[in-house]
Protein backbone atom coordinates (compact mmCIF):
# COMPACT_ATOMS: atom_id res chain seq x y z
CA UNK A 1 0.00 0.00 0.00
CA UNK A 2 2.52 2.53 0.61
CA UNK A 3 4.44 1.45 -2.49
CA UNK A 4 1.20 2.50 -4.08
CA UNK A 5 1.19 5.75 -2.60
CA UNK A 6 4.45 6.73 -2.98
CA UNK A 7 3.75 5.99 -7.13
CA UNK A 8 0.39 7.57 -6.97
CA UNK A 9 1.75 10.60 -5.85
CA UNK A 10 4.74 11.00 -8.02
CA UNK A 11 3.06 10.52 -11.11
CA UNK A 12 -0.19 12.45 -10.16
CA UNK A 13 1.69 15.27 -8.60
CA UNK A 14 4.25 14.81 -11.81
CA UNK A 15 1.17 15.52 -13.95
CA UNK A 16 0.21 18.86 -12.14
CA UNK A 17 3.90 20.03 -12.20
CA UNK A 18 4.17 19.73 -15.94
CA UNK A 19 0.62 21.37 -16.32
CA UNK A 20 1.41 24.07 -14.23
CA UNK A 21 4.68 24.50 -15.67
CA UNK A 22 3.29 25.26 -19.06
CA UNK A 23 0.45 27.24 -18.13
CA UNK A 24 3.07 29.38 -16.36
CA UNK A 25 5.14 29.63 -19.59
CA UNK A 26 1.55 30.20 -21.60
CA UNK A 27 -0.08 33.18 -19.32
CA UNK A 28 2.80 34.14 -17.07
CA UNK A 29 0.09 34.67 -14.62
CA UNK A 30 0.18 37.20 -11.57
CA UNK A 31 1.64 35.88 -8.42
CA UNK A 32 -1.56 35.71 -6.26
CA UNK A 33 -2.54 33.85 -9.56
CA UNK A 34 0.35 31.80 -9.15
CA UNK A 35 -0.11 30.91 -6.20
CA UNK A 36 -3.85 30.01 -5.86
CA UNK A 37 -3.21 27.90 -9.06
CA UNK A 38 0.11 25.94 -6.78
CA UNK A 39 -2.72 25.55 -4.07
CA UNK A 40 -5.69 24.36 -6.08
CA UNK A 41 -3.07 21.78 -7.50
CA UNK A 42 -2.03 20.69 -4.48
CA UNK A 43 -5.30 20.03 -3.14
CA UNK A 44 -6.07 17.96 -6.28
CA UNK A 45 -3.11 16.11 -6.06
CA UNK A 46 -4.32 14.69 -2.71
CA UNK A 47 -8.49 14.58 -3.49
CA UNK A 48 -8.37 11.08 -4.62
CA UNK A 49 -6.66 9.71 -1.20
CA UNK A 50 -9.46 11.49 0.38
CA UNK A 51 -12.02 10.01 -1.06
CA UNK A 52 -10.96 6.51 -0.72
CA UNK A 53 -9.98 7.73 2.96
CA UNK A 54 -13.53 8.86 3.63
CA UNK A 55 -14.73 6.16 1.95
CA UNK A 56 -13.03 4.00 4.57
CA UNK A 57 -14.57 5.34 7.98
CA UNK A 58 -18.19 5.55 5.51
CA UNK A 59 -18.18 9.47 5.17
CA UNK A 60 -20.19 8.68 1.89
CA UNK A 61 -21.17 12.38 1.89
CA UNK A 62 -17.87 13.81 2.17
CA UNK A 63 -16.20 11.27 -0.37
CA UNK A 64 -18.81 12.28 -2.51
CA UNK A 65 -18.43 16.05 -2.02
CA UNK A 66 -15.05 15.58 -2.49
CA UNK A 67 -15.07 12.72 -5.87
CA UNK A 68 -16.70 15.05 -8.58
CA UNK A 69 -14.34 18.00 -8.87
CA UNK A 70 -11.44 15.49 -7.50
CA UNK A 71 -12.12 12.71 -10.43
CA UNK A 72 -13.64 15.51 -13.04
CA UNK A 73 -10.30 17.24 -12.91
CA UNK A 74 -8.03 14.38 -13.19
CA UNK A 75 -9.79 13.66 -16.34
CA UNK A 76 -9.34 16.82 -17.40
CA UNK A 77 -5.59 16.96 -16.82
CA UNK A 78 -4.72 13.63 -18.09
CA UNK A 79 -6.09 14.96 -21.37
CA UNK A 80 -4.48 18.35 -20.94
CA UNK A 81 -1.25 16.52 -20.37
CA UNK A 82 -1.77 14.08 -23.61
CA UNK A 83 -2.18 17.13 -25.43
CA UNK A 84 0.68 19.09 -23.61
CA UNK A 85 2.89 16.48 -24.56
CA UNK A 86 1.83 15.95 -28.24
CA UNK A 87 2.43 19.62 -28.46
CA UNK A 88 5.80 19.41 -27.37
CA UNK A 89 6.97 16.67 -29.56
CA UNK A 90 5.41 18.52 -32.65
CA UNK A 91 7.19 21.12 -31.34
CA UNK A 92 10.66 19.27 -31.19
CA UNK A 93 10.06 18.35 -34.96
CA UNK A 94 9.30 21.48 -35.72
CA UNK A 95 12.44 23.03 -34.13
CA UNK A 96 14.56 20.27 -36.35
CA UNK A 97 12.98 21.27 -39.75
CA UNK A 98 13.36 24.64 -39.24
CA UNK A 99 17.53 23.85 -38.17
CA UNK A 100 18.49 22.21 -41.30
CA UNK A 101 16.20 24.20 -43.47
CA UNK A 102 15.45 27.23 -44.90
CA UNK A 103 12.24 27.93 -43.66
CA UNK A 104 10.36 31.57 -42.74
CA UNK A 105 8.84 30.79 -38.82
CA UNK A 106 5.28 32.59 -38.78
CA UNK A 107 5.50 35.03 -35.46
CA UNK A 108 2.14 33.76 -33.87
CA UNK A 109 3.46 29.87 -34.01
CA UNK A 110 5.35 29.65 -30.63
CA UNK A 111 5.54 27.27 -27.47
CA UNK A 112 3.34 30.18 -25.85
CA UNK A 113 0.59 29.47 -28.39
CA UNK A 114 0.52 26.24 -28.51
CA UNK A 115 0.61 25.73 -25.21
CA UNK A 116 -2.46 28.12 -25.06
CA UNK A 117 -4.31 26.24 -27.66
CA UNK A 118 -3.35 22.70 -25.89
CA UNK A 119 -6.13 24.59 -23.25
CA UNK A 120 -8.31 24.83 -24.97
CA UNK A 121 -8.90 22.06 -26.95
CA UNK A 122 -8.69 19.84 -23.83
CA UNK A 123 -11.11 22.16 -21.88
CA UNK A 124 -13.40 21.22 -25.28
CA UNK A 125 -12.27 17.46 -25.45
CA UNK A 126 -13.14 17.31 -21.59
CA UNK A 127 -16.82 18.27 -22.17
CA UNK A 128 -17.10 16.10 -24.94
CA UNK A 129 -15.83 12.97 -22.54
CA UNK A 130 -18.49 13.80 -20.02
CA UNK A 131 -21.33 13.42 -22.57
CA UNK A 132 -20.00 10.82 -24.24
CA UNK A 133 -19.61 8.43 -20.24
CA UNK A 134 -23.36 9.04 -20.64
CA UNK A 135 -24.49 7.72 -24.13
CA UNK A 136 -24.12 3.93 -23.88
CA UNK A 137 -24.62 2.19 -26.72
CA UNK A 138 -25.18 -1.31 -28.15
CA UNK A 139 -23.03 -3.40 -29.41
CA UNK A 140 -24.58 -6.56 -31.30
CA UNK A 141 -22.46 -10.25 -31.68
CA UNK A 142 -24.07 -13.24 -33.66
CA UNK A 143 -22.83 -16.41 -33.46
CA UNK A 144 -23.99 -19.75 -34.54
CA UNK A 145 -23.48 -22.73 -33.26
CA UNK A 146 -24.45 -26.20 -33.38
CA UNK A 147 -24.65 -27.16 -29.95
CA UNK A 148 -27.76 -25.19 -28.94
CA UNK A 149 -30.74 -27.82 -27.77
CA UNK A 150 -32.44 -28.61 -31.50
CA UNK A 151 -35.91 -27.17 -29.55
CA UNK A 152 -34.31 -23.31 -29.78
CA UNK A 153 -33.78 -21.68 -32.26
CA UNK A 154 -31.56 -19.34 -30.37
CA UNK A 155 -30.74 -17.69 -27.23
CA UNK A 156 -29.75 -14.21 -26.50
CA UNK A 157 -26.93 -12.79 -23.85
CA UNK A 158 -26.86 -9.67 -23.00
CA UNK A 159 -23.33 -8.43 -20.85
CA UNK A 160 -22.87 -5.63 -18.37
CA UNK A 161 -19.19 -5.11 -17.60
CA UNK A 162 -17.28 -2.51 -15.31
CA UNK A 163 -20.50 -0.86 -14.67
CA UNK A 164 -18.59 0.54 -11.40
CA UNK A 165 -21.35 1.14 -8.58
CA UNK A 166 -20.06 3.58 -5.90
CA UNK A 167 -19.98 7.24 -5.63
CA UNK A 168 -20.18 8.60 -9.00
CA UNK A 169 -22.88 6.24 -10.65
CA UNK A 170 -25.84 6.50 -8.44
CA UNK A 171 -29.40 5.57 -9.50
CA UNK A 172 -30.51 7.66 -12.32
CA UNK A 173 -27.54 6.64 -14.32
CA UNK A 174 -27.99 2.97 -13.13
CA UNK A 175 -31.99 3.29 -14.41
CA UNK A 176 -30.60 4.31 -18.22
CA UNK A 177 -28.73 1.84 -18.13
CA UNK A 178 -31.42 -0.80 -16.94
CA UNK A 179 -33.61 0.62 -19.20
CA UNK A 180 -31.35 -0.38 -22.17
CA UNK A 181 -30.85 -3.61 -20.84
CA UNK A 182 -34.34 -4.62 -21.03
CA UNK A 183 -35.16 -3.27 -24.40
CA UNK A 184 -32.94 -6.07 -25.32
CA UNK A 185 -35.12 -8.66 -23.61
CA UNK A 186 -31.99 -10.90 -22.47
CA UNK A 187 -32.75 -14.55 -21.50
CA UNK A 188 -29.37 -14.75 -19.75
CA UNK A 189 -28.13 -11.41 -18.11
CA UNK A 190 -24.11 -11.48 -16.84
CA UNK A 191 -21.67 -9.07 -15.52
CA UNK A 192 -17.90 -9.44 -16.31
CA UNK A 193 -17.04 -7.89 -13.27
CA UNK A 194 -16.51 -4.59 -11.50
CA UNK A 195 -19.96 -4.32 -10.61
CA UNK A 196 -19.34 -2.38 -7.86
CA UNK A 197 -16.35 0.27 -7.22
CA UNK A 198 -15.68 1.48 -3.50
CA UNK A 199 -16.74 0.73 0.02
CA UNK A 200 -20.29 -0.71 0.25
CA UNK A 201 -22.78 0.06 3.60
CA UNK A 202 -22.58 -3.33 4.85
CA UNK A 203 -25.61 -2.91 6.40
CA UNK A 204 -27.90 -2.08 3.32
CA UNK A 205 -25.84 -4.95 1.63
CA UNK A 206 -26.09 -7.93 4.07
CA UNK A 207 -29.81 -6.98 5.04
CA UNK A 208 -30.98 -7.31 0.81
CA UNK A 209 -32.10 -4.04 1.62
CA UNK A 210 -29.50 -1.60 -1.04
CA UNK A 211 -31.77 0.30 -3.51
CA UNK A 212 -29.65 -0.12 -6.34
CA UNK A 213 -29.66 -4.51 -6.20
CA UNK A 214 -33.18 -4.23 -6.41
CA UNK A 215 -33.02 -2.19 -9.61
CA UNK A 216 -31.48 -4.99 -10.83
CA UNK A 217 -32.94 -7.53 -9.28
CA UNK A 218 -35.90 -6.19 -11.24
CA UNK A 219 -34.84 -7.13 -14.88
CA UNK A 220 -36.42 -9.78 -15.72
CA UNK A 221 -33.87 -12.88 -17.27
CA UNK A 222 -36.03 -15.97 -17.92
CA UNK A 223 -32.65 -18.30 -17.92
CA UNK A 224 -30.77 -16.17 -15.40
CA UNK A 225 -28.21 -13.87 -14.27
CA UNK A 226 -24.61 -14.96 -13.46
CA UNK A 227 -22.16 -12.90 -12.59
CA UNK A 228 -18.08 -13.26 -11.63
CA UNK A 229 -15.42 -11.52 -9.69
CA UNK A 230 -13.86 -8.32 -11.06
CA UNK A 231 -10.70 -6.83 -9.12
CA UNK A 232 -12.86 -3.76 -7.65
CA UNK A 233 -14.99 -6.80 -5.94
CA UNK A 234 -11.93 -7.02 -4.34
CA UNK A 235 -11.47 -3.46 -3.62
CA UNK A 236 -14.39 -2.63 -2.33
CA UNK A 237 -14.76 -6.07 0.06
CA UNK A 238 -15.13 -9.22 -1.22
CA UNK A 239 -17.77 -10.47 1.74
CA UNK A 240 -19.96 -7.16 0.50
CA UNK A 241 -19.18 -6.84 -3.17
CA UNK A 242 -20.35 -10.87 -3.51
CA UNK A 243 -22.99 -10.03 -1.23
CA UNK A 244 -24.59 -6.73 -3.41
CA UNK A 245 -24.50 -9.47 -6.12
CA UNK A 246 -26.34 -11.88 -4.77
CA UNK A 247 -28.90 -9.14 -3.58
CA UNK A 248 -28.89 -7.57 -7.47
CA UNK A 249 -30.00 -11.50 -8.88
CA UNK A 250 -27.09 -12.91 -9.52
CA UNK A 251 -26.10 -16.64 -9.27
CA UNK A 252 -21.94 -15.97 -8.95
CA UNK A 253 -20.04 -18.33 -10.71
CA UNK A 254 -16.44 -18.38 -8.83
CA UNK A 255 -14.43 -21.10 -10.27
CA UNK A 256 -17.50 -22.97 -11.28
CA UNK A 257 -19.43 -24.30 -14.17
CA UNK A 258 -23.21 -24.51 -14.68
CA UNK A 259 -25.22 -26.11 -17.49
CA UNK A 260 -28.27 -24.73 -18.61
CA UNK A 261 -31.30 -27.00 -20.29
CA UNK A 262 -30.81 -24.73 -23.58
CA UNK A 263 -27.87 -26.52 -23.63
CA UNK A 264 -25.23 -23.37 -22.65
CA UNK A 265 -22.72 -24.22 -19.97
CA UNK A 266 -21.18 -21.02 -18.38
CA UNK A 267 -18.60 -20.98 -16.56
CA UNK A 268 -17.25 -18.08 -14.60
CA UNK A 269 -13.68 -17.65 -13.34
CA UNK A 270 -11.94 -15.10 -10.20
CA UNK A 271 -10.00 -12.46 -11.39
CA UNK A 272 -6.62 -13.08 -10.46
CA UNK A 273 -7.14 -10.32 -7.62
CA UNK A 274 -9.32 -12.95 -5.61
CA UNK A 275 -6.87 -15.27 -6.25
CA UNK A 276 -3.39 -13.01 -5.22
CA UNK A 277 -2.11 -15.05 -2.61
CA UNK A 278 -3.26 -18.78 -4.29
CA UNK A 279 -0.81 -19.61 -7.52
CA UNK A 280 -3.19 -22.60 -8.10
CA UNK A 281 -5.39 -19.67 -10.09
CA UNK A 282 -4.65 -20.77 -13.69
CA UNK A 283 -4.55 -24.67 -12.72
CA UNK A 284 -7.95 -23.99 -11.30
CA UNK A 285 -9.47 -22.20 -14.65
CA UNK A 286 -7.48 -25.24 -16.88
CA UNK A 287 -9.23 -28.00 -14.78
CA UNK A 288 -12.55 -26.12 -14.54
CA UNK A 289 -12.34 -25.90 -18.35
CA UNK A 290 -11.39 -29.74 -18.79
CA UNK A 291 -14.47 -30.81 -16.83
CA UNK A 292 -17.21 -29.17 -19.36
CA UNK A 293 -18.45 -31.99 -22.15
CA UNK A 294 -17.27 -30.65 -25.41
CA UNK A 295 -20.82 -31.61 -27.14
CA UNK A 296 -22.26 -28.27 -24.70
CA UNK A 297 -21.95 -24.46 -26.31
CA UNK A 298 -19.42 -23.27 -23.00
CA UNK A 299 -19.78 -19.80 -22.83
CA UNK A 300 -16.89 -18.17 -20.41
CA UNK A 301 -17.08 -15.55 -18.15
CA UNK A 302 -13.56 -13.87 -16.96
CA UNK A 303 -13.00 -10.43 -16.23
CA UNK A 304 -9.58 -10.09 -18.03
CA UNK A 305 -9.42 -10.30 -21.60
CA UNK A 306 -6.56 -13.37 -21.03
CA UNK A 307 -6.44 -16.45 -22.81
CA UNK A 308 -4.21 -19.03 -20.91
CA UNK A 309 -2.69 -21.52 -23.71
CA UNK A 310 -3.86 -24.27 -21.66
CA UNK A 311 -7.38 -22.33 -21.86
CA UNK A 312 -7.91 -21.89 -25.77
CA UNK A 313 -10.15 -23.96 -28.01
CA UNK A 314 -11.99 -25.36 -24.56
CA UNK A 315 -14.90 -22.70 -24.33
CA UNK A 316 -16.67 -21.50 -27.41
CA UNK A 317 -17.03 -18.21 -26.23
CA UNK A 318 -15.36 -15.88 -23.39
CA UNK A 319 -16.99 -12.58 -22.59
CA UNK A 320 -14.30 -9.93 -20.59
CA UNK A 321 -14.04 -6.26 -20.02
CA UNK A 322 -11.35 -4.63 -17.41
CA UNK A 323 -9.91 -2.28 -20.09
CA UNK A 324 -12.63 -0.01 -20.72
CA UNK A 325 -11.16 0.31 -24.27
CA UNK A 326 -8.44 2.89 -22.18
CA UNK A 327 -11.66 4.79 -21.48
CA UNK A 328 -9.35 8.23 -22.23
CA UNK A 329 -7.90 8.80 -25.25
CA UNK A 330 -4.80 8.12 -25.52
CA UNK A 331 -4.59 5.82 -22.90
CA UNK A 332 -5.93 3.15 -25.03
CA UNK A 333 -2.17 2.81 -26.68
CA UNK A 334 -1.20 2.48 -23.26
CA UNK A 335 -3.89 0.06 -22.19
CA UNK A 336 -2.93 -2.39 -25.27
CA UNK A 337 0.57 -3.05 -24.57
CA UNK A 338 -0.52 -4.64 -21.59
CA UNK A 339 -3.82 -6.27 -22.65
CA UNK A 340 -3.30 -6.94 -26.85
CA UNK A 341 -6.84 -8.28 -27.61
CA UNK A 342 -8.74 -5.40 -28.79
CA UNK A 343 -12.17 -4.74 -27.56
CA UNK A 344 -14.95 -6.16 -29.94
CA UNK A 345 -15.14 -9.86 -31.25
CA UNK A 346 -12.34 -11.87 -32.07
CA UNK A 347 -11.14 -15.41 -33.19
CA UNK A 348 -8.40 -17.06 -31.03
CA UNK A 349 -5.82 -19.64 -32.46
CA UNK A 350 -7.42 -22.21 -31.45
CA UNK A 351 -10.91 -21.20 -33.22
CA UNK A 352 -12.62 -19.73 -30.01
CA UNK A 353 -14.37 -16.36 -29.71
CA UNK A 354 -13.52 -13.47 -27.14
CA UNK A 355 -15.28 -10.43 -27.25
CA UNK A 356 -13.86 -8.01 -24.77
CA UNK A 357 -16.19 -4.86 -23.38
CA UNK A 358 -15.68 -1.65 -23.64
CA UNK A 359 -16.86 -1.25 -20.39
CA UNK A 360 -20.98 -0.26 -19.32
CA UNK A 361 -19.59 2.81 -16.34
CA UNK A 362 -16.45 4.32 -16.02
CA UNK A 363 -13.49 4.19 -13.58
CA UNK A 364 -12.20 7.28 -11.74
CA UNK A 365 -13.42 10.36 -13.86
CA UNK A 366 -16.87 9.79 -15.21
CA UNK A 367 -15.38 11.05 -18.67
CA UNK A 368 -14.90 8.83 -22.02
CA UNK A 369 -12.87 9.84 -24.72
CA UNK A 370 -13.60 7.96 -28.01
CA UNK A 371 -14.52 5.30 -25.92
CA UNK A 372 -18.08 4.84 -25.38
CA UNK A 373 -20.18 2.82 -22.91
CA UNK A 374 -21.42 -0.29 -24.31
CA UNK A 375 -23.95 -3.02 -23.21
CA UNK A 376 -23.36 -6.27 -25.14
CA UNK A 377 -26.48 -7.93 -27.17
CA UNK A 378 -25.18 -11.21 -27.91
CA UNK A 379 -27.37 -13.68 -30.16
CA UNK A 380 -26.12 -17.39 -30.15
CA UNK A 381 -28.60 -18.52 -33.34
CA UNK A 382 -28.41 -22.72 -33.36
CA UNK A 383 -27.28 -24.05 -37.18
CA UNK A 384 -30.55 -26.53 -36.74
CA UNK A 385 -32.87 -23.36 -37.41
CA UNK A 386 -30.24 -21.93 -40.25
Amino acid sequence: MYLFLITFLILYGGMHLYAFLKLRHAFQPQPLVRWLLIFWMSVMTIIPLLVRAAEQFQMERTAFFFAWPGYLWMGFLFIFCSTLLFSDIVHIFYRVIIRYFTIQVPEHISKRNAYRCALVVALCASIYAFIEAGRVRTEHVVITSSKLSPSLSGIRIVQISDLHIGLLLQKTRLQRVLATVREAKPDILVSTGDLVDGKLNRADVISGLNPLAALIAAVPAPSGKFAIIGNHEVYAGLPQAVAFSRAAGFMMLRNQSLQLTSGITISGVDDRAANFKSPSGAASEAALLNSVSPGSFHLLLKHRPEILAESDGRFDLQLSGHVHGGQIFPFNFIVRLRFPIPCGTSRTPAGSSIHVSRGTGTWGPPMRLFAPPEITVIDIISAHHR
